[in-house]
Formats: C-alpha cells, structure tokens, sequence
C-alpha cells in the first residue's frame, strides 16, 4: 500500500476507523482504546501539523494512557452476568461431594470429579472417602470430610 501524498492525519484517522471497525467484528472491548488514541493523534495532526516522529510517540503515549483508562473503567464497572461462575470451574464446584482416588495423606492427595481427577488439600482421609469441596486455590481443591452420622446405640 503507498500513502505517498496521503497526509499523516488521514492514515491516522483511517486507521482509527479501521480499528473502530475490527472492535465491531471481533469484541474484545481493547481495539476501541487504540482507536480513540489513532483518532486523538489524527486530530492533533491535521491541528498542529507535527512531524511524523512526534505523532508515533504521541500515539503510544495516548495508546498506553488509553488502555489503561479502559482498564480502570470495566474494573470499576463489572458486567452484570447471569452466571459469574462461568469461566471458574474450581468456584464452581465449592460444596459438590467428590470421591478420594488418591489417599489424602498430610494433607494432600487426589478427588474425583466428575470424569476428571483433582489435585486436592484437607484433612486425611482414604481412597473412597466422601469429601465436600470448601474452597479452591488454583487447580487444587480444599476438601473437608463429610460428618458421619451416629448410629444409634441399643
């Protein structure tokens, strides 16, 4: 592609636009950020007639500036989710009751999950043992065993 006798602000604003577009295409809430600071630079450009060098730095500069708002805005403004749990298997799974397949002994050992095996830390207990998930760090669950019910005495 040649800009020859294209002026700069042009490419910049075209390639806000572009971006703008991509944004559109594929969501990701970042391209966005780095259209507004094209756009910025675009403007600035054709307002105060710098050399190319000064725009790629103001660029940058307003990119890094850009990302970083946008960052502390969607941090500050969580999307509402009907599942929050979604993309969080481990959080999903405090209080399933899991099977030990690997004796948990001082404290650590292996459950069953579903048809997959997790690492697991709790109490000791034996393979076959019922445990409830309490928590999760990671890929490794927190286990804590199952109160068995008194028999009663005759």
């Amino acid at each position: 592609m040649n800009f020859d006798g294209i002026d700069p602000h042009w490419i910049w604003l075209i390639a806000a636009a572009v971006l703008g577009i991509a944004e559109l295409l594929m969501p990701g809430v970042f391209l966005i950020w780095l259209a507004a600071a094209a756009a910025v630079t675009g403007f600035a450009a054709l307002l105060l007639g710098m050399p190319l060098a000064f725009q790629f730095a103001l660029f940058a500069l307003l990119a890094i500036a850009a990302v970083y708002v946008g960052r502390r805005w969607y941090a500050s403004n969580p999307v509402e989710s009907s599942d929050p749990l979604l993309n969080d298997r481990a959080a999903r799974l405090i209080g399933e009751t899991v099977t030990v397949v690997t004796a948990i002994e001082g404290g650590h050992g292996r459950v069953r999950v579903g048809d997959g095996v997790w690492s697991a830390r709790g109490p000791d207990a034996e393979v076959g043992t019922r445990v409830r998930v309490v928590g999760a760090e990671g890929t490794c669950l927190k286990v804590e065993t199952l109160g068995i019910p008194q028999q009663p005495t005759n």
